[in-house]
């Protein structure tokens, strides 16, 4: 079994995508305990609870080697990017936040897991800065296309305002905190455990909005995310992947210390930082999944993200969420 990881800074991604193919191919691999030849698999992570709990889990349980898959994972900075790699061939799966759900839904990808709840997302600004009204004029920074950017967006528009009020910089996670950190803007879309970094240089950081705010009429799912191809082309390679994340969604939730053990030694962070990530995170069971996947309720977080990014402009009409949620395979992979 080889267990290959490999992490991709935005400067980067371009010349690392063009070769993350030869990266992640199979090697001569010995067969699984089961007799079944391993498939190889590329899988696309962000280093944080919500990103890499399943992957940290799957690799200490031997759970790839169960299930006869040789997996080699890359650390992106955010979904969109991974987005872009699963449409290159690149990777074969990935993880998203909320923010990048418009991605699946415009056809470039489909979600084949739901993962979490994330309640991580924050608009923060500057001391002094005491309202979203506040930021009328001002540099608000966010990571394009994230549930960053989400937050943001939803928040302005519960003030009356759009992103026009404001002065908008597209910036990946990384500079926002630099930024953030050192005033150069005043307010920033952004999430834990990112936020924890820029607090301890910026103590009385101001949170001006959080997920919470509108959980009465938008779901913040997480999920893992397939190639169009993959999926329509190598059913038994998505099964067999299915089947790794079911039975780590199943630990997780049974687990919630060790997960986070786990994380934190797969990702080589403070296990304290994680436990601090993994509070922003309502995980979810594996029969709270299936039944929310087969009572529709997974459907209906999908459909209504699809109304915001129409009013967002990311989408331009509503999807049903069957044309890129496989739910039916999430289920069958129970089998």
């Amino acid at each position: 079994m080889r267990i290959t990881r490999r992490s991709m800074g935005v400067a980067a991604a371009g010349a690392a995508l063009a070769v993350l193919a030869a990266g992640c191919a199979g090697t001569d691999t010995p067969a699984s305990p089961d007799g079944v030849q391993p498939v190889d698999v590329a899988f696309g992570y962000i280093p944080d609870f919500n990103g890499t709990s399943l992957l940290a889990i799957a690799e200490d349980q031997g759970l790839w080697v169960k299930h006869g898959v040789n997996i080699a994972t890359t650390s992106f900075t955010n979904g969109p990017l991974q987005i872009q790699a699963l449409g290159t061939g690149d990777l074969d799966f990935g993880y998203i936040g909320p923010g990048a759900i418009w991605l699946p839904a415009s056809g470039q990808a489909k979600i084949v897991a739901v993962n979490t709840l994330g309640r991580a997302d924050r608009v923060v600004a500057q001391p002094g800065i005491g309202s979203i009204a506040d930021l009328r004029g001002r540099t608000v920074a966010v990571p394009e296309g994230t549930s960053g950017d989400m937050i943001l967006t939803l928040a302005l528009q519960k003030a009356g305002m759009t992103k026009a009020d404001v002065q908008l910089v597209a910036m990946e996670p990384a500079a926002i905190i630099t930024a953030l950190s050192s005033k150069q803007v005043d307010a920033a879309g952004i999430w834990y455990p990112a936020l924890a970094t820029v607090k301890q240089r910026v103590p009385d950081l101001v949170e001006l909005a959080t997920n919470q705010d509108f959980e009465e009429t938008v779901a913040f799912p997480t999920a893992f995310v397939a190639g169009n191809d993959v999926v329509a082309g190598e059913p038994e390679k998505v099964e067999r992947v299915l089947k790794v994340l079911r039975e780590a969604i199943a630990f997780r939730a049974a687990n919630p210390a060790e997960a986070v053990r786990l994380t934190a030694d797969f990702n080589a962070l403070d296990p304290a930082q994680v436990q601090a990530d993994a509070a922003n995170v309502q995980v979810l069971s594996l029969d709270e999944l299936d039944r929310l996947t087969r009572d529709g309720t997974i459907n209906t977080w999908f459909a209504g993200l699809g109304e915001y990014f129409v009013g967002a402009g990311k989408l331009q009409a509503p999807v049903d969420p069957a044309q890129y949620y496989t739910g039916d395979l999430f289920l069958q992979a129970s089998e």
